[in-house]
């Protein structure tokens, strides 16, 4: 985690006058999403325009999915911390990675967010990495350069999009799926929000929960249970997100009680869900990754939904209503 007595950024300390925790301004950032013909199954971008260089410092809560982050930008650009590692440049970060910041000046920056049977595929074995959380050069290989100058000499987003999506095809092209009985396990587990049981899924595909959750493992990085309670972290973190109460949070997420909410809560973020609630990573997704929150669903007691980017296009909280995605 980044020190809070000197904080510091890709180019070493930051001035003293610079808070530890700056979360950032999403007014003057834009957006983007890219259009259904640029979208890859299993497979979400979105694109961060920032217009005026500040320091940001903010939690990273975790996500039932590989990330990549490719820091586009001029100039120092990313830092990420995490446990014992830290590093600057554009990152990947496996299934559960437990507590993760992201810190510095962040002009440009491509997220892509990686179903673990496509990160397979994309990534080779053990995609998941173990929850680790290691540079873009180390698990993409002597290409990792070449990818990210092709990103920056693009001209808008839109064609950031379809680059990203040309070379994402390209990687999964040769590669060998993973087995259907891992995938649907996945997609189960998914679909019923981690609330699953792993003997039930291993009956349904006809394997013994030792070779299920061998063979899960091996292949996504992240043993069957340990997937469910990520996946039902996520749905909960994102209840909290839209205004639920903890204690409502922890009844319609199917934990035994507030309790054994903060206490996973701690051990995927190492927050509470209060600050979890907060969390500045939270706030934006219904804007880049449209559809995908599960607050939706209970809109009723939760705050009004956000604005949704139009597709191949950025959104702007406080500048202008839309501008186009450059």
């Amino acid at each position: 985690m980044l020190s809070t007595e000197t904080p510091t950024d890709a180019s070493g300390p930051v001035p003293a006058d610079t808070p530890a925790e700056a979360p950032p301004d999403w007014s003057v950032v834009d957006v983007a999403v890219p259009r259904p013909s640029t979208r890859l199954a299993g497979v979400g971008m979105a694109g961060f325009s920032q217009h005026v260089s500040a320091f940001v410092d903010m939690a990273m809560v975790a996500h039932p999915s590989v990330t990549l982050l490719i820091d586009l930008s001029d100039g120092d650009g990313i830092l990420h911390s995490a446990r014992d590692r830290r590093g600057p440049g554009s990152f990947v970060v496996g299934l559960a990675p437990g507590e993760l910041r992201v810190a510095g000046r962040v002009g440009v920056c491509l997220q892509i967010r990686l179903e673990p049977a496509v990160a397979a595929a994309v990534l080779g074995p053990s995609a998941g990495l173990g929850g680790r959380v290691e540079s873009f050069e180390d698990v993409w290989g002597r290409e990792a350069e070449r990818v990210q100058d092709r990103l920056r000499a693009a001209g808008s987003w839109d064609e950031r999009f379809a680059v990203a999506a040309d070379i994402l095809r390209r990687r999964t092209a040769d590669r060998r799926p993973v087995d259907p009985e891992v995938a649907h396990t996945w997609r189960t587990t998914l679909a019923g929000r981690g609330r699953v049981r792993v003997d039930g899924l291993a009956e349904e595909v006809g394997w013994s929960r030792k070779r299920l959750s061998a063979r899960f493992h091996a292949q996504l990085g992240i043993t069957p249970k340990r997937a469910a309670r990520l996946v039902r972290f996520d749905h909960a973190a994102h209840l909290l997100a839209a205004g639920l109460a903890p204690a409502a949070v922890a009844f319609e997420s199917g934990y035994t009680d507030q309790s054994h909410l903060h206490r996973e809560v701690k051990a995927f973020t190492g927050l509470t869900p209060t600050a979890v609630a907060g969390a500045p990573w939270l706030a934006i997704d219904d804007v880049a990754w449209p559809g995908s929150s599960p607050a939706r669903s209970v809109s009723s007691t939760a705050s009004a939904p956000r604005r949704l980017a139009r597709p191949g296009r950025a959104w702007n909280r406080g500048r202008t209503a839309w501008t186009d995605a450059r």
